[in-house]
């Protein structure tokens, strides 16, 4: 029998439409890439900038897409994404990366495209900078169609408080501390 993935979007729904979105990316299986915390502030190594640095840059690649609060974490992003014009009425800009599309809509998946050409141009970076890194990001990506106000001030909340919670959540998850890179 052959196993079927789980699908990760909203059925149905369309990721090009006008709305704010919280996004987490994680590494493969779960490592430290980033850097580590200490003493509640996270410190950001040359992969950590590197990952900062290319999320600040979304919004040059994709006129319509704006940026709220991120962060980066040793082994994570979390950020919101708003898309703030109908897509199918303006041309989306230049990407990081390049990201083939299919169906007769190319803008229905706007928002898996930016994630996808994230994800593709932070791996270039650090292969070019580290050639022998074996960095690589999990499949896929989580998301939240965030609904109204009070969804948004608490995905906020979540992602300014997420840098406390990390000795709980690596304590839990057997996260090493920091990965060298």
């Amino acid at each position: 029998m052959k196993h079927q993935r789980k699908l990760n979007r909203l059925a149905g729904y369309d990721y090009s439409h006008s709305a704010g979105y919280f996004v987490t990316i994680c590494t493969n299986e779960k490592i430290s890439y980033f850097g580590k915390i200490c003493n509640g502030k996270m410190e950001l190594n040359d992969l950590g900038k590197i990952a900062e640095k290319f999320w600040k840059e979304i919004p040059q690649h994709y006129m319509n897409i704006s940026l709220d609060v991120y962060a980066i974490m040793p082994n994570h992003v979390h950020g919101i994404i708003f898309i703030t014009d109908d897509i199918l009425k303006i041309n989306a800009g230049t990407e990081h990366c390049s990201v083939p599309t299919v169906g007769k809509n190319k803008n229905y998946g706007l928002l898996s495209k930016v994630v996808k050409s994230y994800k593709e141009k932070v791996t270039k970076g650090v292969k070019n900078l580290f050639p022998l890194s074996d960095f690589s990001w999990q499949r896929s990506f989580y998301d939240h169609i965030i609904r109204n106000e009070q969804d948004y001030f608490k995905i906020q909340q979540y992602i300014f408080e997420n840098l406390k919670r990390w000795e709980k959540v690596k304590k839990e998850n057997n996260i090493p501390d920091f990965y060298a890179s």
